[in-house]
């Protein structure tokens, strides 16, 4: 027979585990979100830079310098905030999935050396 404290504590475990699944979502999504900002707006500023070294340049062999340099640069920035923003979707994938690895758990056949 079910004590009604024992069904009360097993609802009150259920809630807290949702609510900390919850906030690790939310703080993943919170981290993605940040990433892309810091991107842009390194991004942009790479942008305003050039313009503005464009802007004092008189020959075309230094607008070519200027434009390459950019181009590293920007190209740089994109593989490495890409190699971030995958790593932090991945660590999100794994959140959002762990409260299923122990319902798995229970229903993979045990294995025997």
């Amino acid at each position: 027979m079910f004590k009604l404290e024992d069904i009360q504590n097993y609802g009150k475990e259920q809630y807290e585990a949702a609510i900390a699944h919850t906030t690790s979502l939310q703080n993943g999504l919170s981290a993605i979100v940040n990433a892309y900002g810091d991107y842009a707006k390194k991004s942009y500023e790479d942008t305003k830079l050039l313009a503005e070294k464009l802007s004092g340049v008189k020959s075309l062999d230094k607008v070519l310098e200027a434009q390459g340099e950019y181009a590293k640069t920007a190209y740089e920035t994109f593989v490495a905030d890409s190699q971030k923003i995958a790593g932090l979707y991945g660590n999100l994938a794994k959140q959002a999935f762990k409260p299923l690895e122990g319902v798995a758990a229970k229903f993979a056949p045990a294995t025997t050396h």
